[in-house]
């Protein structure tokens, strides 16, 4: 079994906020079920930053259509979470602008 990485990051809609994976071109045949690993990469997110305060962080300081990310779950597909790669958005940090 070979584990993957999945980027992570909040995406600002007109109405709403949502979690969206990043899914490695190359992903492991063992992750037959899609919302099997981004519910895992959801479950470690949360487990490691606080939702609300992430969550109001990205609304205050991101537009709709803006994403904002929040780093990389490394998973194996039996669930197992090897490694997190994760930042803190706080409403009153620098923004760090991507060209890409």
């Amino acid at each position: 079994m070979c584990a993957d990485t999945f980027g992570v990051g909040i995406r600002v809609a007109e109405t709403e906020l949502r979690v969206v994976v990043g899914v490695p071109s190359d992903i492991d045949a063992g992750w037959t079920d899609p919302e099997a690993f981004q519910s895992l990469v959801a479950e470690a997110v949360w487990d490691r930053l606080d939702r609300r305060q992430t969550l109001a962080a990205v609304d205050a300081r991101y537009d709709t259509g803006e994403t904002a990310a929040l780093g990389s779950v490394t998973l194996e597909p039996d669930g197992t979470l090897v490694e997190t790669d994760l930042r803190r958005i706080a409403e009153n940090d620098e923004r760090v602008e991507n060209d890409g």
